[in-house]
């Protein structure tokens, strides 16, 4: 019996080393790819300064000065003095002056300039801009492929599922190609 757990103990040991390789809790990320520990993916925090690159981030991502970059985010991209770039897919809140997420978001982008794919949640700045599906978009100035409700000074969509509301909304499918305080699908 002493042997079967002295072998179960080794290979828990040897096991946690190869995924400490792969994955680590805390990251320090910097310019050309420098990554403290060497790691593809971190399931606790990073902490990005100028450009910080990984393929994948479960947790806090916090980039204080720069962009944090990452393939896949799922947790909070956090900009203090930064911006968050998600390539492929963020799952969770992108709060930042810059959010740039031409992938998929499920859940919140906000920051002063938003620039995404498609979204399922919200956006929420000053500026949203968006190449895909949009689910809310609230800022001074949204502009979208398409989206299911706008709510801001400036609105512009070619598809609109929903409701516009503000001073001047442009839909390609609205009852009036643009009209002010709302519009809506024809």
């Amino acid at each position: 019996m002493k042997k079967l757990l002295s072998a179960v103990a080794i290979i828990s040991a040897l096991s946690s080393i190869s995924v400490q390789a792969s994955q680590s809790t805390f990251m320090y990320s910097s310019l050309n790819g420098y990554n403290a520990p060497q790691a593809e993916t971190v399931a606790g925090v990073r902490l990005a300064l100028l450009h910080g690159e990984v393929n994948e981030v479960k947790g806090l991502d916090l980039a204080v000065i720069g962009m944090s970059e990452t393939n896949k985010t799922t947790g909070v991209n956090l900009g203090i003095w930064g911006a968050a770039k998600v390539n492929q897919s963020m799952t969770g809140a992108s709060l930042g002056l810059f959010n740039w997420i031409p992938g998929q978001t499920v859940g919140a982008n906000l920051g002063i300039v938003n620039i995404t794919g498609d979204v399922k949640g919200a956006n929420l700045a000053l500026m949203n801009y968006s190449e895909g599906d949009t689910v809310f978009d609230m800022a001074a100035v949204s502009i979208s492929k398409s989206s299911t409700v706008q709510v801001g000074f400036v609105n512009m969509t070619d598809n609109i599922k929903g409701v516009q509301i503000g001073l001047l909304n442009c839909a390609d499918n609205g009852f009036f190609k643009c009209f002010p305080i709302f519009n809506f699908a024809k």
